[in-house]
């Protein structure tokens, strides 16, 4: 990990197209400013820890949930 000390207005450049800059610190907290490509996608840590759990539990099949869904559409498909 690398650790940097920044003064408020001081910024950060990664690779060549994102710039973070420090825009205040006060009272404990620190606000910053990302400029970015519409096309990279910025996350907060915990939405992004969020989506990727979403994402793994998503993917993980239970073999009797997808047997009754099976039976179902079987079923659908069996009444036309």
């Amino acid at each position: 990990m690398l650790v940097l000390t920044r003064k408020s207005g001081e910024g950060i450049v990664i690779g060549d197209d994102v710039t973070i800059t420090i825009l205040e610190n006060r009272e404990g907290r620190i606000r910053i400013g990302i400029e970015a490509p519409l096309e990279k996608k910025v996350y907060r840590q915990e939405v992004y820890e969020r989506i990727c759990r979403e994402n793994k539990e998503a993917s993980q099949w239970d073999i009797k949930k997808l047997d009754v869904l099976n039976s179902v559409l079987s079923n659908k498909r069996d009444r036309k």
